[in-house]
């Protein structure tokens, strides 16, 4: 390990323990010599004992910087990794952080683009309209057609704080077999792997525009979700340009209902989105959280999805959608023994797990959401519980999944 890494592993460590996060170990699996280099090198105190475990988890993430804000936001839809009063904590996590000066994006766009600025470009604003831990966002128009467009570009000297930061995921990833019972499930090693393949692809920007390009491609036409138009010629590896669309959060329901959205169609089509993409298409947005998810201000009664930011994407191997697909017709045929029967087909819980004893424990979470109203059923819960239930029996974390 560099000097430089040394010093940011020594903080990484005293940030967790300041939360007392040191408690997520076990004391039996501390062996005398860590106890002791502990106390003796990394000693401080756990500044934050009035707060739960979670939020502590949360708090020490956002402080380590954005590489861990990140980690903890994709850790957040992982239900089956933790239980939910850790999970609902990570969901709290928010990827912003002070905006760069204007200038110097706008300077960083101009020597990507080879020229000044007014090229190609009307009316850029220099105060960006978002800022996040990898880029951020100017709104222009371009100077051909006047059409609104917006600029998403890199943050300067990003990347190598990254690269940096997850070399030493890699090293913690190797600890946690080690120090949690649970360690070896997590899959560690080859959760930061697919964390690490997800971080560069988004410093990639031509990457996002291609995944984009084809998302866009693959709903031309349909009423369920819009994606924004790409301008190709003018993207850069650092830059991306793209129509700027004006919608509501999905998550503002409030708005939404004051709109008059038909709010059953709207729950139904984000169903029919995610079915298509993962089924049909098998090229799925994989970051589709609130803040990159819209609902058109035209046509409430009628309403259509847009989606953003493409940075991350994904794609399932035809066993993994064969294993889905035969799992959720399961479930709805309430045929429980055919679930638990698939999960150990996939290796996805171990091979000795007893077949009965996984079907039992299904059976108690799902079959009572059955004898019941659609509209009393929290599916939140059943997935939570569901969720709970894997953890019992060992299942593994599939790294193409999180």
């Amino acid at each position: 390990m560099t000097p430089g890494e040394l010093r940011r592993l020594y903080f990484i460590v005293r940030v967790f323990l300041s939360y007392g996060l040191d408690e997520l170990i076990p004391k039996m699996r501390l062996t005398l010599p860590l106890r002791f280099g502990r106390r003796l090198l990394f000693w401080m105190p756990n500044r934050h004992k009035d707060k739960p475990l979670g939020e502590r988890l949360r708090l020490a993430l956002q402080e380590l910087g954005p590489v861990w804000i990140k980690f903890g936001q994709m850790m957040s839809t992982r239900r089956d990794l933790f239980p939910p009063h850790i999970a609902d904590q990570l969901t709290l996590l928010q990827d912003r952080v002070a905006p760069f000066d204007g200038a110097l994006a706008r300077k960083h766009i101009e020597l990507a683009m080879g020229g000044p600025l007014e090229t190609w470009f009307d009316d850029f604003d220099q105060q960006p309209l978002a800022s996040a831990s990898i880029a951020q966002v100017h709104t222009a128009r371009l100077k051909t057609t006047g059409q609104e467009v917006v600029l998403k570009v890199i943050r300067p000297d990003i990347g190598p704080i990254i690269k940096a930061d997850v070399r030493l995921m890699y090293r913690l990833a190797g600890w946690v077999p080690k120090l949690l019972p649970d360690g070896r499930r997590l899959r560690p090693r080859e959760v930061v792997r697919e964390y690490e393949k997800t971080l560069l692809d988004e410093l990639n920007l031509l990457r996002e525009a291609a995944n984009a390009i084809q998302l866009r491609r693959n709903f031309d036409g349909s009423p369920m979700l819009y994606v924004p138009e790409v301008y190709s010629d003018y993207c850069r590896e650092s830059v991306l340009v793209m129509e700027r669309i004006y919608g509501i959060p999905v998550s503002d329901i409030a708005t939404l209902e004051q709109q008059g959205t038909n709010m059953k169609l709207l729950a139904e089509r984000g169903v029919q989105v995610f079915f298509t993409q993962v089924f049909r298409d098998s090229f799925f947005h994989a970051d589709m959280h609130p803040g990159n998810i819209f609902v058109s201000y035209e046509h409430p009664e009628d309403p259509c999805y847009i989606g953003i930011d493409c940075g991350i994407v994904g794609s399932l191997n035809k066993d993994d959608k064969r294993y889905l697909a035969e799992n959720f017709i399961a479930f709805f045929n309430r045929d429980y023994r055919k679930v638990a029967e698939l999960h150990v087909d996939s290796g996805w819980v171990p091979r000795d797990t007893n077949v009965e004893d996984f079907e039992f424990a299904i059976r108690t979470v799902c079959e009572p959401i059955f004898e019941k109203p659609l509209a009393e059923i929290s599916f939140g819960n059943v997935l939570l519980n569901l969720f709970n239930t894997a953890r019992r029996f060992n299942m593994e974390v599939q790294p193409q999944l999180v």
